[in-house]
């Protein structure tokens, strides 16, 4: 199999284009998606400050490698990493530590957060008593809540995850299968800003994931492949399976899955406005009293201290 662009041995591939690319200029390909992505998604001036959410598996390390590549001190844009340490033993201590390691290499600002903050809670205490919920619930909600938190006091402008388009299709067809019109509207790019929160992009929005993972290897980018012990009770999975079913029948599902919902995006914006700003007392913004994650905080304590 040789690259179509120059003749040299091919490393992939793109079944939903039909295009055979060599290493050299798959890398170009990848990163020309991801420039192309992160001009249409933000607005940046010297001076501003990125944060990147990074959590030392393949697509936040890819996500972190690239933003830094583009960003530095030519153009005066700084690139911060925020980890989060969700106090799952055996599987982030050694992700992190890459993670650590990438940042000193590089000369990039790094900020580790932890979940032992709320209340000393980890997700190895909280996973036994979830109660029917499945844990990746909490985990979402407090992990959310901190890199917020890290992003808004490092006066970030716009905190960067490494949500690849996998991901994004999976989260649309979660969401319209539950008929959550409201979440629909809040997922991001978040174009519309929203007090307290810092808005969110997505560099490998429009990368399928096997394209992140053969980026990393090509590139020589460390990863953690480790599998988190939790992964089986997210109902993420199923909706993961429908839509690599449906993309392997019909390559570029994914894609068009995310191209009708960015065309109804602004819609669903329009009839779900957000409405008079509210905050929680930890000063995180909230749509009731109190945020998920004070709530999910409380009750968790409670339920642990009575085990």
């Amino acid at each position: 199999m040789k690259c179509d662009l120059c003749g040299k041995d091919a490393v992939t591939f793109l079944r939903y284009n039909g295009s055979h690319l060599c290493a050299d200029h798959f890398i170009t390909h990848v990163e020309r998606v991801v420039k192309k992505e992160v001009r249409k998604e933000v607005d940046l001036f010297r001076g501003d400050v990125i944060g990147v959410a990074v959590s030392g598996g393949k697509d936040s390390m890819v996500t972190l490698s690239i933003l830094h590549s583009l960003f530095n001190e030519k153009n005066g844009i700084k690139v911060v990493c925020i980890s989060i340490d969700e106090g799952i033993e055996g599987y982030r201590p050694p992700s992190l530590e890459i993670v650590r390691r990438f940042c000193e290499e590089n000369g990039i600002e790094y900020h580790p957060r932890s979940f032992t903050e709320l209340s000393g809670l980890t997700m190895d205490s909280v996973a036994p008593v979830s109660e029917g919920m499945s844990p990746c619930t909490y985990c979402g909600v407090f992990r959310r809540k901190l890199m917020n938190d890290e992003a808004r006091k490092i006066g970030a402008k716009y905190l960067a995850t490494g949500h690849n388009l996998d991901d994004l299709a999976q989260s649309v067809m979660m969401d319209f299968v539950r008929g959550d019109a409201d979440r629909l509207a809040r997922l991001g790019p978040h174009d519309i800003v929203r007090p307290g929160l810092i808005p969110r992009f997505y560099p490998l929005r429009m990368l399928p994931e096997k394209e992140s993972l053969l980026y990393a290897m090509v590139k020589g980018i460390p990863f953690w492949d480790g599998e988190c012990p939790y992964w089986e009770a997210a109902l993420r999975n199923e909706y993961r399976d429908m839509v690599d079913g449906l993309e392997d029948r019909t390559p570029g599902t994914r894609y068009a899955i995310l191209s009708s919902y960015d065309k109804i995006r602004p819609l669903l914006q329009k009839a779900n406005p957000s409405g008079v700003p509210k905050f929680c007392s930890c000063g995180e913004p909230c749509n009731g009293k109190r945020c998920k994650a004070c709530e999910y905080e409380e009750s968790l304590v409670k339920r642990i201290g009575s085990e």
